[in-house]
């Protein structure tokens, strides 16, 4: 395989779309080839492509319950779907074992790789691995910081350092003075830097607050004993859906006046955002994750395109989403694709 995307090569940045005319009708495939993925990613899809069949890897640190991933990988499986591309999609939040789902790609000799990079240490000689068999690997959600240095072609997400800034100015402008940052899987670089990035622009004081975001009643419980313990507490800032919904409950148990505001959305969320429920989330478009880094690796192979030129990221966000516009974007999320 063609392995011209190295770092020591600097390519003007050309962005590229399938040309429709190259479009038949067709259905999709599934990380098993199966019918399931064909069904979810019904009505996402105009057409399938007529080059050759290509098999891509996506390997996320997806944990448990965590609905954020199944609006990357319906993106991933509409552009799969186009792009007559087998998806074998895998995933693990235990860096060693997400390393190892990336090494079981490279011996099946897939095509193309797409990972995130939430804690990319562990990530860095099966990545090197992939580049030496010769098999391009993009990156994804987690890691806007890293994917150069690891020697990623193409990286598709948001800066999480200055999601957080955003959110940080965004306290400001509603008064807040105290905020805790909730971040649910500790070591996670991504996390971090949106707490670090609040942190930044806030004038005002905020914490972090580490919870295990595979045990929701602990998260629960943590965070209603932290506002019980600081009453002065006046927004809560989760980095997920699942945990801002469960913050917002924490706030009604513990009787504090505290606000939540979050990263992330899916439709319990919108709906949150339409009650008062939730002040706002800042949206990363997870769909656009998914469906960008496969399509992105069905590009190279059949066209050698770079989206970015192998320099710059693909930013897919951050942008606000509240009372003003959730109207709007709540008919997606309730799809399941925003």
């Amino acid at each position: 395989m063609d392995r011209s995307y190295s770092r020591s090569r600097r390519l003007a940045p050309v962005v590229a779309v399938a040309a429709a005319a190259a479009l038949t009708l067709a259905g999709c495939s599934s990380s098993s080839g199966g019918k399931k993925a064909e069904e979810s990613a019904e009505g996402a899809s105009a057409g399938k492509a007529n080059t050759p069949r290509m098999t891509v890897a996506l390997v996320t640190h997806q944990s448990a319950g965590d609905t954020f991933w199944d609006i990357v990988r319906k993106g991933a499986e509409a552009a799969a779907a186009k792009d007559n591309v087998k998806l074998i999609y895998s995933n693990d939040p235990n860096a060693g074992n997400q390393a190892n789902l990336v090494q079981n790609a490279i011996d099946q000799k897939v095509d193309g790789i797409a990972i995130t990079l939430a804690k990319p240490d562990a990530m860095k000689d099966v990545v090197s691995k992939a580049k030496k068999a010769g098999i391009p690997v993009v990156g994804l959600n987690s890691g806007v910081s890293e994917w150069q240095k690891l020697g990623l072609m193409e990286f598709f997400g948001q800066d999480e350092t200055v999601a957080g800034e955003a959110l940080g100015k965004r306290l400001n402008e509603a008064g807040a003075k105290k905020a805790v940052c909730v971040i649910q899987e500790q070591g996670n670089i991504g996390l971090e830097q949106r707490c670090a990035g609040v942190k930044k622009t806030f004038e005002g004081d905020v914490e972090n607050l580490n919870v295990n975001g595979t045990d929701m009643p602990s998260v629960k419980s943590t965070i209603t004993a932290k506002l019980k313990q600081d009453s002065d507490t006046d927004y809560v800032v989760a980095l997920g859906a699942p945990f801002a919904l469960t913050a917002a409950q924490s706030v009604d148990e513990s009787g504090s006046k505290a606000k939540v505001a979050t990263f992330d959305l899916n439709k319990q969320l919108t709906g949150a955002i339409k009650a008062g429920t939730i002040e706002f989330a800042v949206d990363q478009q997870p769909y656009l994750q998914g469906y960008l880094a496969i399509d992105s690796l069905w590009l190279y192979k059949n066209n050698g395109n770079y989206m970015g030129g192998g320099e710059q990221p693909v930013l897919t966000g951050p942008a606000f989403v509240d009372k003003t516009n959730v109207e709007t974007i709540d008919k997606y999320a309730a799809k399941g694709t925003r």
